[in-house]
């Protein structure tokens, strides 16, 4: 639900969900598998660009070829528009293969990779004008985990000015509504290059950015590293969080090292993104 909360944000296009009332549970990585769900949500909706439907189905299954003793759980999202052509579809989860204007190919990429270490499947089918249905499968479990303490979101909002980097269009485009939706004043950049030439122009007419958050990956531009390095040259005081989708990057577990006053993961959710802000502007 939080990656359908995420990516309905802004759009035009409606999601429905339908979990079943049963659905076991399964031992996973939630950050990791909320990732998948999230970059898949974000194909859905960008192949939907004039709004539509996008359905989300949670399901128990059965599979004749495995034993009783090891069930599924079924994630189907499925959309109805453009579709994927014929040519295109065995190469989707392929790495650094994309269609996309400005995109990284690594979306799906990783999705395929999440999926695997979770010892699950994912599939998609596809048809041009039709739409598409993408189906991860996950191991269950028959354990029911303990009752967790109901957890108490404390989103915090705020005024300051924002720039947000990013290689991809459609997490540009969410990062602008979120923010501003927090309050923020918010400026987008596709990469390092115009995120600098950002900040400069802003200092220079003396509206400066209080934070600058700077995805890590960029497929075809100059990255979020190298942009930290450059703009802490520039401003020694510039206040810097790192965004990315890799857990296993450097860059994440020793942050400050590479100028950063702080890191997000990806996909974050509303207020984690408000705290990170909050933190790093206090």
């Amino acid at each position: 639900m939080e990656a359908v909360h995420l990516v309905r944000a802004g759009a035009l296009i409606k999601i429905t969900v339908d979990i079943a009332r049963d659905l076991r549970f399964a031992q996973v990585d939630p950050i990791q598998i909320g990732q998948v769900l999230h970059n898949i949500l974000l194909n859905a909706r960008q192949a939907t660009p004039e709004g539509g439907i996008i359905e989300v189905l949670a399901e128990n299954v059965e599979l004749p070829n495995r034993p009783a003793a090891s069930p599924l759980i079924r994630i189907s999202i499925r959309d109805y528009g453009c579709g994927i052509p014929d040519d295109v579809l065995p190469r989707i989860f392929d790495p650094y293969f994309t269609t996309k204007p400005g995109g990284s190919g690594l979306g799906l990429a990783t999705a395929y990779s999440i999926v695997a270490r979770h010892d699950g499947n994912i599939f998609v089918k596809s048809q041009p004008g039709t739409g598409t249905l993408f189906t991860v499968e996950l191991p269950a479990t028959l354990e029911s985990p303990k009752p967790e303490a109901p957890i108490i979101v404390d989103v915090k909002a705020g005024s300051e000015r924002i720039l947000a980097m990013d290689d991809e269009r459609a997490l540009r485009k969410l990062l602008n509504t979120v923010l501003s939706d927090l309050g923020y004043e918010v400026e987008t950049a596709q990469d390092g290059a115009e995120a600098i030439a950002l900040y400069e122009a802003a200092m220079a007419c003396g509206k400066r950015f209080d934070v600058v958050v700077l995805d890590l990956t960029v497929s075809n531009g100059m990255g979020g590293v190298e942009a930290a390095t450059k703009l802490k040259a520039i401003d020694p005081s510039s206040k810097l969080v790192g965004s990315s989708g890799y857990a296993d990057t450097p860059v994440m577990s020793d942050f400050e090292r590479h100028g950063f006053d702080a890191v997000i993961r990806k996909p974050w959710t509303r207020a984690q993104m408000s705290e990170v802000l909050r933190k790093v502007l206090a």
